[in-house]
């Protein structure tokens, strides 16, 4: 790989001289490397920007999903021609990473990956959650309920030591917080449909922490947002509910079982390009993993080819 590449990296998720020491051992000399470095006040958008007017071919985040999340947002809304995206996961979740099979745990790889120059075009989402002046991207899922309490509930020390471990621990906590409520949507401008549940995920990519599947149609590239209502309740409710979600949506498919996703009264698959959903009660929420307050409504949308990924 030739040209100018651009490091935006997160130096709490990473040693500076174990990263520099990495990257002159995966570029050659004539790669151009310019580096600029986030903060607690800015997780990487300034930083971005920079690497962009600086007229970068690429730009590598280095980091965790936050990291990651905040260059491609301006990378997918910068004019022109756009730099390639570089990922070195750096995370708890490396959520886009896993779904892409970027190499996980070795910095080497993760750049050598780089600069091997294979890109892969995919899509990026866009939420407007209420009534907020902007919207925010995501390039795995959003979600509200179950999933985000977990969030809320997390330990960050617990999290730092034992990695998604800590999730599971949370899980307990989270279960008695989430509420049944009904969501109202609208899909790609159809007529509104009111369904009841706890727990809404919205997503570009489908794969979490633990090699599971939630959203087992959802592809980064296929121009669509995949939508899961979970509502499971009592065991037996949940029983299914996984079962689904292990076997019907995961195990069997990779099998060479029928690819149609199974959807059931308490695990309902949905699909398309502009969302729009209304919550009977106000709902914890998250972004790429990340706690995100409260939300009543969203108004969710899909940008088709928004980025050129290393991979």
């Amino acid at each position: 790989m030739t040209g100018r590449i651009g490091i935006v990296w997160n130096p709490t998720k990473i040693d500076e001289t174990e990263l520099r020491d990495a990257a002159g051992a995966a570029f050659e000399d004539s790669v151009d490397l310019h580096w600029w470095e986030t903060s607690e006040d800015d997780p990487g958008r300034s930083m971005a920007e920079s690497a962009i007017a600086a007229d970068c071919d690429v730009v590598i985040a280095v980091g965790g999903d936050g990291t990651v999340r905040t260059v491609a947002e301006v990378i997918a809304q910068s004019p022109g021609d756009a730099p390639a995206l570089g990922i070195v996961p750096q995370g708890t979740g490396n959520l886009l990473a896993r779904n892409l099979g970027i190499p996980l745990g070795s910095i080497a790889k993760a750049l050598e990956t780089v600069a091997a120059g294979r890109t892969r075009d995919i899509d990026m989402g866009w939420v407007r959650a209420d009534d907020a002046d902007a919207e925010t991207g995501f390039l795995v899922m959003i979600g509200s309920g179950l999933d985000a309490h977990m969030l809320a509930e997390t330990d960050d020390g617990l999290k730092d030591k034992a990695g998604w471990l800590a999730y599971v621990e949370a899980m307990g906590r989270a279960l008695g917080a989430a509420q049944t409520m009904d969501f109202t949507f609208s899909i790609d401008g159809d007529q509104e449909q009111t369904l009841s549940g706890h727990t809404l995920l919205i997503g570009n990519c489908g794969a979490i922490q633990g090699g599971v599947t939630l959203l087992p149609d959802a592809v980064p590239d296929d121009g669509r947002l995949d939508l899961l209502l979970v509502s499971a309740e009592n065991a037996v409710e949940w029983a299914r509910t996984l079962r689904t979600i292990v076997w019907d949506n995961g195990i069997r498919r990779l099998l060479g079982g029928d690819d149609q996703t199974v959807s059931t009264d308490e695990a309902q698959h949905l699909a398309g390009e502009r969302i729009r959903v209304r919550m009977s009660a106000p709902s914890a929420f998250e972004i790429d993993g990340e706690e995100a307050g409260e939300v009543s409504s969203l108004e969710v949308r899909v940008q088709p080819a928004a980025l050129r990924v290393l991979c």
